[in-house]
């Protein structure tokens, strides 16, 4: 962790993320009307120290897809994490940051011949595979490499965004495709499946394991002796999640013991993204406009009369075309909630409508919802957006993309120094409880005092 404040802009506080969001918003009234996020790095650090309570065993490689921020992928980077990489930005990325080769897996079974060549000039051996023609680019490209084979998941996942349809062989067809592998003289290290974006079955995983098990047995007959075993991603990431990360774990835990025992050797690895980030990031948005319609009367009858109740249309600063693609692509469900939740206590909520601000009829970020009624000015914001949010938005309209704010609680700096020195080098450790806090910042809160006493702790 040595230097991650020096080089983020990074406002430390007392105070949990919700309530920063609050005081921004209040800061900003009549100011910066842009939506805006709150990524909670402490609430990365808390999903850190979750994962490695739940699978001890299971070394995880975040999937930069899910969100490439670069302050997150900095700070998984100094915790020690891995990285899933699927394209040449996001190898070049991750590199950047020093992250070694050994800890990246290219993991994407269909490959541009360039980024090959970027991957083997970089040395980043581990590469995944589902068919011929990729054995011979890499064959021709890349004969060094560690490849592992992609296998189907079961075919009754159930899952947010299934991938089956796209990548991954049947189990049962491997034989013939490692065979392919041998005759080319390929190094085959291992086996992966990935059960599908924001899984909801808690057997998926270890129904995944249990067929990694006979595509093991297969590579032993081809010839092969598997070392590794990556179990991909899909791990929920968000309390709202139809079930819990600790729910699939207890499945999980026991399939690992069963089918690879930890005195076997199989090096086991995963590829969590929204597991990481998906409850980190707070979106506030504002209200650029709304119309006022009578509820009980046709949608063109105009403004309501004093007998009418009103329905209201809310036009905000960010939509489906930005950090809501979510809602197309990720079949993501957002709620909006109002920030200063004390203001409108004991008032009246009227059903609503949520619009992005481009000139599309899509953008409707919700169709009907209830909310107390807000006003032109007003923010509303969104919990849970930093999975598959920020990362696949457009400028569409010449919208900007909302800016992030990066907070983290003093108490979670403390343990995720502690977890990074638990996880480094003696001497980088040494480095790091010399660390003297210095940062960039937008603005401290004047009085928290704090930050001489994490330098004095340190």
């Amino acid at each position: 962790m040595s230097g991650f404040l020096s080089k983020n802009q990074v406002e430390l506080v007392r105070e949990k993320a919700a309530d920063t969001l609050t005081r921004m918003a209040v800061e900003r009234r009549g100011i910066d009307e842009n939506a805006f996020y709150v990524a909670d790095l402490g609430d990365v650090v808390k999903k850190w120290q979750l994962w490695h309570k739940e699978l001890p065993r299971v070394e995880p490689h975040y999937a930069v897809k899910c969100n490439n921020d670069r302050v997150v992928v900095s700070l998984l980077a100094a915790l020690g994490a891995g990285f899933d990489c699927a394209s040449k930005e996001e190898l070049q990325q991750v590199l950047r940051m020093g992250v070694s080769p050994k800890r990246i897996v290219y993991a994407n079974p269909c490959k541009q011949n360039s980024h090959i060549k970027f991957a083997a000039k970089k040395n980043v051996a581990r590469m995944t595979f589902d068919n011929e023609t990729e054995l011979h680019k890499i064959k021709d490209l890349y004969p060094d490499a560690e490849l592992i084979i992609r296998v189907l998941p079961p075919e009754d996942t159930k899952c947010q965004c299934p991938l089956g349809m796209k990548f991954g062989v049947h189990p049962k067809k491997t034989k013939h495709l490692l065979q392919v592998a041998k005759a080319l003289n390929l190094n085959v290290i291992g086996v992966s499946f990935h059960v599908g974006s924001g899984c909801y079955d808690e057997t998926a995983f270890s129904s995944g394991v249990a067929s990694a098990r006979m595509v093991f047995d297969i590579g032993a007959d081809v010839g092969y002796k598997f070392s590794l075993l990556d179990i991909g991603g899909g791990f929920p990431g968000q309390d709202s999640a139809k079930i819990s990360f600790q729910q699939i774990c207890a499945h999980l835990r026991p399939s690992l013991d069963y089918y690879f025992p930890a005195d076997e050797g199989v090096r086991v690895i995963a590829e969590p993204g929204r597991f990481f980030v998906a409850s980190a990031f707070h979106l506030a948005v504002n209200i650029i406009s709304r119309r006022v319609l009578a509820r009980d009367q046709p949608t063109d009858a105009g403004e309501p009369g004093a007998n009418d109740e009103p329905m209201y249309m809310y036009y905000v600063n960010d939509g489906v075309y930005g950090s809501f693609n979510c809602l197309l692509y990720d079949h993501a469900e957002v709620t909006p909630r109002v920030i200063n939740p004390q203001r409108f206590v004991d008032e009246p909520v009227f059903e609503c409508s949520i619009w992005g601000p481009t000139c599309d009829g899509l953008d409707c970020i919700s169709k009907a919802c209830m909310m107390p009624s807000l006003e032109q000015g007003d923010w509303m914001y969104f919990a849970d957006m930093g999975a598959y949010t920020l990362t696949a938005a457009s400028q569409f309209n010449g919208f900007p993309k909302p800016d992030v704010h990066y907070v983290f609680n003093d108490a979670d700096w403390v343990t995720a120094c502690g977890v990074s020195e638990e996880l480094s080098e003696p001497v980088r450790a040494k480095k790091a409880r010399t660390m003297s806090c210095g940062m960039e910042v937008g603005s401290i809160i004047p009085q928290q005092q704090h930050i001489a006493a994490l330098t004095a702790q340190e």
